[in-house]
């Protein structure tokens, strides 16, 4: 075969259309080009239009610490506080809202929180926080996978000077190595974020 066929098999054979993908394209040290990039994709079913990209999740091991940096640091609010005695865990629902959206009804907020877009969700399973031995993957050591989420800011130089004032720990500067004006930052566990300005990435790429 000059092909390899592509597909999603379910219980009633291949769903959505079938890709072509040449073999000896497989393994080269370049990515799609932008016609192969299209190709790949397909227009979304019309019964997905109301979903939405709700939440991201990590582990954090000190609630204290990642509350502080979440709120001070990058400004962000508590939308939601939701406990599992029974399973030991609690999770801590993060975003850019304002304060005056956030509805004061426990039921009302919890459905309010999960109707928001691009929330951080925190999960401290109680006890890791007394634990030396407990640390989470930030996903950029080996084995790689989990790489960051990006904050979009004003000005990256001016949130910068105002991480350096606060002690933030970074990955890179805006001035360091190729990419200039991005920077990286790490929260408490070692998660990577990015610092992005919405212009200066449409000059940069």
């Amino acid at each position: 075969m000059n092909s390899l066929q592509i597909g999603v098999k379910g219980k009633i054979g291949v769903v959505g259309p079938a890709r072509l993908l040449n073999p000896g394209t497989m393994g080269d040290t370049h990515g799609l080009s932008n016609a192969e990039a299209n190709q790949f994709c397909v227009e979304p079913d019309p019964s997905t239009k109301d979903f939405i990209f709700q939440q991201t999740m990590y582990r954090i091991k000190d609630p204290r610490r990642s509350l502080e940096f979440y709120t001070q640091v990058l400004g962000m609010r508590l939308l939601q506080k939701l406990d599992f005695p029974d399973m030991k865990f609690s999770l801590y629902f993060m975003g850019f809202e304002a304060a005056a959206d956030i509805p004061v009804d426990p039921k009302d907020r919890t459905q309010w929180t999960f109707s928001r877009k691009a929330t951080l969700e925190l999960t401290h399973n109680w006890g890791t926080e007394s634990d030396p031995d407990s640390h989470y993957h930030n996903g950029n050591e080996e084995p790689r996978g989990f790489g960051h989420i990006g904050i979009m800011v004003p000005n990256v130089d001016a949130a910068c000077e105002r991480f350096e004032k606060l002690n933030v720990e970074f990955v890179k500067r805006p001035n360091d190595g190729k990419m200039k004006g991005i920077a990286f930052i790490k929260d408490p566990d070692g998660y990577w974020i990015e610092i992005l300005n919405a212009k200066n990435m449409a000059v940069s790429v």
